[in-house]
């Protein structure tokens, strides 16, 4: 079941096309990662795929209904947004902060409910973060308070997690927790899109690939499809690596290739 749909997306700043005829499906379970070097338009895409900004071209569909349709408020409640080495910078406790992910579940004039509790607390345990619950969230470690921002977002109980770069400047345990919780939400009628630089990470935890460069789609496909040493070369301008084994594909980057600028 397609749970999203990017059609020919484009978009353009003062005629300066950033991104360019951009087709994407992501389907229910599946955990989709976006690869590609600094600058390819990656985390533009992501934007426009949760509508923080309006593609210049083209059409976004949720459930085949064009996403001009979907209210904002259903579309508060059916993703999830992990922005780029997102922090708090609020002096509120780790639990009040979870719980500004229930918001789009209630009216102004409510208060938290039984549910709301419930879905907190769930929210906590699926992050590991219950153990400092009524910690200050800015006195938190930059992997503490990544957690706290996923687990806000799990608190809303969406049904799509959108997440950029999620494991940048974190340390190889944290990397994995990361990526597991996101790989254990893409599961049934469930997804995730995913800003990768790690192409280890991405190839071991992600269904499906896509790798941006330039602004256009260099090619989409399995891990073991897309991780091959020519892609890798043509699309990043290194030499590496590649071993697939019982637990996946993981690339080791060797040697920079000349003069290529990706």
């Amino acid at each position: 079941m397609s749970l999203l749909k990017g059609l020919n997306l484009g978009y353009q700043i003062d005629d300066i096309s950033i991104l360019k005829g951009i087709d994407i499906e992501v389907k229910a379970g599946e955990m989709v990662g976006l690869i590609g070097p600094n600058g390819a338009g990656k985390s533009t895409l992501l934007r426009l795929l949760t509508c923080v900004e309006k593609p210049s071209l083209g059409d976004i569909l949720y459930d085949d209904i064009n996403v001009n349709q979907v209210s904002p408020e259903e579309r508060a409640k059916r993703i999830g947004y992990l922005v780029q080495g997102a922090k708090a910078y609020w002096p509120f406790s780790v639990e009040k902060t979870i719980g500004l992910g229930r918001i789009p579940h209630q009216k102004w004039w409510q208060h938290g409910s039984s549910e709301d509790e419930e879905k907190i607390q769930r929210a906590m345990e699926i992050t590991e973060t219950l153990a400092y619950r009524n910690r200050i969230v800015s006195t938190l470690s930059g992997g503490e308070q990544t957690l706290v921002m996923l687990a806000r977002i799990f608190a809303t109980d969406p049904q799509i997690i959108f997440a950029d770069e999620p494991v940048a400047a974190l340390d190889p345990y944290h990397q994995l927790h990361v990526m597991e919780i996101l790989r254990n939400h893409s599961r049934d009628d469930q997804a995730s899109v995913v800003v990768l630089h790690d192409l280890s990470l991405a190839a071991r935890f992600c269904d499906k690939l896509y790798i941006i460069n330039h602004g256009e789609l260099f090619g989409s496909g399995t891990p073991d499809e897309i991780m091959t040493a020519d892609n890798i070369a043509e699309v990043y301008g290194v030499k590496s690596k590649i071993v697939c084994d019982v637990e996946g594909v993981s690339v080791t980057p060797i040697s920079r290739l000349g003069e290529h600028h990706p």
